[in-house]
Parts: C-alpha cells; structure tokens; sequence
C-alpha cells in the first residue's frame, strides 16, 4: 500500500505532522496539499489535541511547489485549493502549531514556515524565496509576511534577488524561535510544544488569538492585491519558461511577457 504523503501521529496532546515525499525534498503537489489540509482540520476537530509540529521527513524540511506539476498546470489544488498553497497558508486555525525546520525552507517551503506560529530550525538549515528567479511570485504569503517581519530594506533584497539566507540570520530578523543542533529541530519542537500544553488550554486558545489580530487583519487586504498581482504573473510566459529551465537545468531566457 502505497505511503500517505502527509501523515498525523498522537503524542499525547501533541500532534506530529509530518510532509512526507522525501524523494521529492516534500514538494507540494496536489495530493500533499490535500493531505495537509485535511491533517490539520483532524488536528484542530480533536480536542484532545492541543499544539502540532509540522516536519518534513527526510534531510529539507520542504523546497516548495512540484515545479513538475507546474509545467503541466497540475496545480490547481495545491494552490487554489480551500487554504490556499498546500492547504495551509491561508487556512483559518485555532491550534498553535511549531515548525520543525532541518535541510531548507524554500519558496513555498518557506511560506509554509512563514504560516506557522512558532518554528525552530537546525543550524544548517537554508531560507529564501527563489520565485523571482523562476519567474514566479511568492504568492503564498511570502512575500508580505516577510515584510511584516523583517526590515523592509532586507526583505525587499530578498524578495527582489531570490538570495537564500543562513539559520542564525533568520532568528536574528525574529523568523525562528530558536537554532539548534543539526538533527534537533524536532525534539526541540516537541519541547516546546511540551511547554505549551502545561499551560491552561483556554489560556492559550485565547493569547494566541489576540496576537494573531492585527497580523490577520492586515493580512484580509493584503491578501486581496497578492492575488491580483499573482494571477497577472502565474500566466504569464516567463513563469513557464523559468519552470522549464529549472527542470532543464539552464539559464532561463526572460522576455517580459
């Protein structure tokens, strides 16, 4: 029987999601995105659960979209499905949830991270947001949600560029909770989520909605022009192109249209 590519494990009032396509460094494609989704609203309907880590099994944590499935415009439900990008980043939650970051968070990897409350990464561990290389947007609430929580001027390099960025350079903009050891963001996780149902369930439902509020009000109208801009640019003739040439292996020959 062929393995789920999203599975749910119990650990006490803990909950371990793990993305699971290792051979495919936990790219999202359709089916993940599904999974996910439904992952995470098992996650929130159980209330016997009270936090979730979310890991990606194998050395990266996730590189983002199946750029194999967007060559083909097999993509449909992992972007547009109900929570947006993999079922998740736009999925309305209750329950904190941690990610456990080793390997890299790229493009839609980091976007995922980004939709996280809490994350802990392994020293070695690689971020960035490489869409504007591939003629792409960071359309998953990349692009605004490092903007809220970096310098503006470093986020605009960031985005602009598509430069990747180190483990410490990320917790020393506030994107980490914390760096450990390579081969420890996951107990680390799990020790945090520890700390966090000792604390009364009311208590934290409540804290983490009210310092939810304002990022999410904000984000009702910036989701309205990121939406906008990525239709404009997920048609266009350099975001094909740029997909081809990644799965091709060559410089991509940009035309503006």
């Amino acid at each position: 029987m062929t393995e789920s590519v999203v599975t749910l494990e119990k650990q006490g009032a803990i909950a371990v999601i793990t993305l699971n396509r290792p051979d495919q460094r936990n790219c999202v494609n359709g089916d993940l995105a599904n999974r996910l989704r439904e992952a995470v609203k098992s996650f929130e309907a159980d209330p016997e659960l009270r936090v979730a880590v979310l890991r990606g099994e194998g050395r990266v944590f996730c590189a983002g979209m199946d750029l194999k499935a967007f060559v083909n415009r097999d993509v449909d439900e992992a972007l547009y499905g109900e929570g947006g990008f993999a079922g998740f980043v736009r999925l309305d939650r209750t329950k904190p949830i941690i990610a456990a970051v080793q390997g890299a968070a790229l493009a839609g990897g980091l976007e995922v991270m980004l939709a996280c409350d809490m994350a802990i990464a392994e020293q070695s561990a690689r971020f960035g947001l490489p869409e504007a290389r591939l003629g792409l947007l960071a359309a998953a609430g990349g692009v605004f949600r490092l903007a809220q929580r970096i310098p503006p001027v470093k986020a605009r390099e960031l985005v602009l560029t598509g430069a990747t960025f180190g483990a410490d350079e990320a917790e020393r903009y506030g994107l980490l909770n914390r760096v450990v050891e390579d081969g420890g963001a996951f107990d680390a996780a799990m020790a945090l989520a520890g700390q966090i149902v000792e604390s009364a369930p009311r208590s934290v439902a409540s804290g983490l909605q009210l310092a939810r509020y304002l990022e999410l009000e904000e984000e009702k109208r910036l989701w309205a022009v990121n939406d906008e801009l990525f239709a404009d640019i997920f048609t266009s003739e350099d975001a094909l192109e740029g997909a081809r040439a990644f799965g091709e292996k060559r410089a991509p020959v940009w035309t503006g249209r």
